[in-house]
């Protein structure tokens, strides 16, 4: 009986410590996605306020519609590769997360 019972202690322990290690990696890579996102929305009003500088600056219709159309295109790109660049660190956090909760099932099993 007693065997049990340390059996379960230590099965109580292993899975204590892979929950306590798979916190530790959501809160790592929630912190580099913050500082990510931080980043990305500091950049993005700075080209916006140079765009609106240049705008404001345009001496014809025409040179207007030019920086409006290279802002509006070059946003676009930077957030397409922003989301993507994201979506990889989620997927990488899901995966990170979960590597001490795999290694805790497959040493019970």
């Amino acid at each position: 009986m007693i065997n049990g019972i340390d059996d379960f202690q230590k099965m109580g322990q292993a899975n204590l410590d892979a929950a306590t290690k798979s916190f530790g990696e959501v809160n790592k890579g929630l912190q580099g996605i913050a500082t990510e996102v931080t980043d990305y929305s500091k950049k993005a009003f700075e080209d916006g306020t140079q765009a609106f500088e240049k705008l404001a600056g345009a001496k014809s219709l025409e040179q207007a519609f030019e920086i409006q159309t290279t802002f509006a295109k070059t946003t676009y790109d930077n957030y397409v590769a922003e989301f993507t660049k994201l979506s990889e660190m989620y997927v990488d956090l899901a995966k990170e997360a979960y590597k001490p909760v795999e290694t805790a099932i497959t040493k019970k099993v």
